[in-house]
């Protein structure tokens, strides 16, 4: 056989025996029988406030001032979610993380670590309702952290999971959103199923942004995008929610965003709030209404531990509560962080909740049997981002929303003839602008 010939196979042959013995070593890597469990979801409900009003039972896994949990808002449909917050403080207890979100199980449901290293939520029936995923790949343990991070690890130490890369609608401090955009963060619905809600909060070019998601359309709506970081150069790969004290001596600390960017050496802090106390037990969450928060915890203090330290959407130092999409519900003119009429075909009344958009009939071809009623100085809550299209005439932006079976009305601005079409009305922002018009879509 030549040389070559031989020395190829012989590589083959070592490549082979490594592979093999590299398998077999993850293979071998078994959790101990000591730190496997099986913890089943029965037995008395927890005595303390958490949110949502919702029943909970502890499990043994925790670390202050986190505790797994199973709990449930609403008959025998059950999440596994981690708690922060402690019964000592005599403060509501916050759900930060939530494991089989829109998949509830029920009472006898088991969580269980096996010897395979895999993390398994069954239902009681045996059905397989969520998992890490972790089979076979090396696991030794499962350890809560410090800042709330619930990991599975091998024996050297690294996390093969971890749930700071799985984020439902809230960030603790020391995690992040990255470029991949995997990892976005989607509220809560308003209602008792704890399903995902319409908003996201997401990392895109040199922004971070808030979306708005409605079935009447195919895209989400943006409602608010952050100012432009860095030097115009590349785009954000990692956003981070942190917390430095701010002085050596921490009278006060910073709370906010650490980012850095792609194909630049952009790098930096966006500070968001300074609360003067250690407010490393903080949490950065989406709301049910769209506005994103940050929630302190003070352990040191016996009542009101929480604090609400930021509000984006503040109506005063911040953006305008009329930016919200559902600040008016499905309508209404919101002016000065209020919603103050209900604009209907035959004027302006006052708004309340039943203030809604027409009933359309039955979509035609060509709109025949549509037309539209004026409303005037009034913006959507996406045009602070878009003006829309064109310039275009009047009437053809009218026809095109007539043609459009998922058109609710459009927004005109005179000046520069852009038509902007709207999948859902939400609130409108009344402006000083007499130019700049909707129309919305009524019965003919």
């Amino acid at each position: 056989m030549p040389c070559s010939n031989l020395h190829t196979s012989l590589l083959k042959l070592f490549t082979l025996l490594l592979f093999t013995s590299c398998s077999l070593i993850v293979a071998n890597a078994t959790v101990p029988t000591s730190r496997t469990f099986k913890y089943i979801n029965q037995g008395d409900f927890g005595e303390y406030t958490v949110e949502y009003l919702a029943d909970y039972r502890v499990t043994p896994i925790y670390t202050f001032p986190f505790t797994v949990c199973f709990y449930n808002t609403t008959p025998n449909a059950f999440t596994l979610a981690l708690r922060m917050g402690t019964k000592r403080s005599e403060s509501i207890m916050r759900w930060v993380w939530e494991a089989n979100r829109g998949r509830p199980v029920r009472e006898n449901a088991t969580l269980t670590f096996g010897k395979d290293g895999n993390l398994v939520l069954a239902d009681a029936d045996g059905t397989v309702a969520w998992q890490t995923g972790t089979a076979n790949k090396g696991v030794v343990g499962l350890d809560l952290l410090e800042n709330g991070n619930l990991v599975l690890y091998d024996k050297k130490g690294k996390f093969i999971w971890q749930s700071f890369d799985h984020p439902t609608d809230t960030l603790l401090v020391g995690q992040a959103l990255r470029s991949n955009g995997s990892n976005k963060l989607v509220s809560r619905t308003s209602i008792s199923d704890g399903s995902e809600g319409p908003y996201s909060f997401v990392m895109e070019g040199r922004y971070y942004k808030l979306y708005y998601k409605t079935k009447n359309s195919p895209t989400p709506l943006l409602y608010y995008m952050s100012y432009e970081f860095g030097n115009g150069q590349g785009s954000l790969t990692n956003l981070k929610f942190y917390c430095n004290p701010e002085t050596e001596q921490g009278y006060a600390f910073e709370l906010g965003f650490t980012w850095d960017m792609s194909n630049s050496p952009s790098f930096g802090t966006h500070i968001l709030a300074r609360p003067k106390y250690n407010s490393t037990y903080s949490m950065l969450r989406v709301e049910s209404d769209g506005n994103l928060k940050i929630y302190t915890y003070n352990e040191n203090v016996d009542w009101g531990a929480w604090e609400n330290t930021f509000k984006l959407f503040d109506g005063d130092d911040h953006e305008s509560l009329c930016q919200l999409p559902q600040r008016c519900g499905s309508l209404g003119i919101c002016d000065d962080n209020q919603c103050v009429s209900c604009p209907k075909p035959k004027g302006l009344f006052g708004w309340s909740k039943s203030c809604a958009p027409p009933v359309l009939p039955p979509c035609k071809s060509g709109g025949a049997n549509v037309g539209y009623y004026k409303v005037v100085g009034v913006e959507h809550f996406t045009n602070a981002y878009t003006e829309g299209i064109g310039p275009m005439k009047l009437n053809d932006c009218r026809v095109k929303c007539s043609n459009d079976c998922g058109c609710l009305g459009f927004f005109y601005r005179e000046e520069s003839s852009k038509c902007l079409q709207v999948p859902e009305l939400g609130t409108l922002v009344k402006v000083s602008n007499s130019s700049h018009v909707a129309y919305i879509k009524m019965p003919k």
